[in-house]
């Protein structure tokens, strides 16, 4: 049987803890970059992991390499450079990129890495921090079907479902178009939920027609939870991501030509929130902003 192999993992936040806890759980040899958080740094190292003084020592210890950072802009600076992954990694090296990026970065970036003899696919995932935890997650991956022959395994310890989208940069722009269909459900919870409260109706009466209807689902359920009793930590998706994802949605449809004035709308609604102060807010905290700018309160 062909040995295990060695894994690097950088970005062991929300996400990036539960990820790399079922893989060095599971049986493979870990080796985590420092977090400016150490508590899911200090938890990883007490189950068996490995800290890396530098990006470039987190290649050279690893044949597959993850990322889990908030998008293109520090992928970018994680990969280039002569301290980078790329300056540390061996032919034949595996880096996933787990984060929601942008297609374009990620094609120019693969195109530079494969000259080198170095694998980038993108690998970015479905779910929560809690089904991160639980080794639940959901992953729409862009690989060569050889390269995603060699990466599955190690994804099956913390994702349920694993789906080879088809050619790298593929998971990224699927991950872009799924994450336009729940921001914007989002930003429209929040309007109508301020509608509702201007004309009388109660967040928990909207919540009693809607829930066990065709349209509830996993994210309304947790978008309410926060709505209802005020529990910020029920959906851990921050404004400014949200912000970014919807830009880079945007930036997709004008380099295919694509006309999508709803996602501009949604785009508009968390950049408008961000630019207020409230990028850290996570994403159903939105619905408090848009009833705020309507002069009607939510919740207590």
């Amino acid at each position: 049987m062909a040995a295990k192999p060695t894994v690097g993992f950088i970005g062991v936040g929300f996400m990036g803890h539960g990820m790399a806890k079922n893989i060095v759980e599971k049986g493979y040899f870990l080796t985590i970059l420092g977090h400016r958080n150490r508590a899911p740094v200090d938890d990883l190292v007490k189950r068996g992991a490995k800290e890396a003084a530098s990006v470039k020592d987190v290649a050279a210890a690893s044949d597959i390499v993850f990322l889990c950072v908030t998008g293109s802009r520090q992928v970018e600076e994680l990969v280039r450079g002569v301290a980078g992954l790329a300056a540390g990694a061996r032919k034949g090296t595996i880096i996933a990129d787990c984060s929601t990026s942008d297609p374009v970065s990620t094609l120019a970036l693969a195109s530079e890495l494969e000259s080198k003899g170095i694998h980038l696919i993108d690998a970015p995932l479905g779910g929560t921090p809690a089904q991160a935890e639980a080794g639940k997650l959901s992953t729409m991956i862009g690989a060569s079907p050889e390269v995603f022959e060699r990466v599955k395994p190690v994804c099956e310890t913390w994702a349920a479902k694993v789906d080879h989208i088809g050619k790298v940069g593929d998971g990224h722009k699927m991950k872009l178009i799924n994450n336009f269909l729940s921001l914007g459900y989002g930003a429209i919870y929040a309007e109508a939920l301020t509608l509702a409260q201007k004309t009388g109706i109660s967040p928990a009466t909207f919540d009693k027609v809607l829930r066990g209807s065709r349209m509830d689902c996993g994210f309304y359920q947790t978008y309410f939870q926060y709505v209802l009793t005020r529990d910020r930590d029920a959906h851990k998706f921050t404004i400014a991501n949200a912000a970014k994802d919807t830009r880079y949605l945007a930036s997709l449809a004008d380099a295919e030509g694509v006309a999508n004035p709803i996602g501009s709308a949604v785009k508009n609604a968390y950049a408008a929130a961000q630019a207020a102060g409230k990028g850290e807010d996570f994403v159903p905290m939105l619905s408090d902003f848009v009833a705020a700018a309507n002069g009607v309160k939510l919740g207590a």
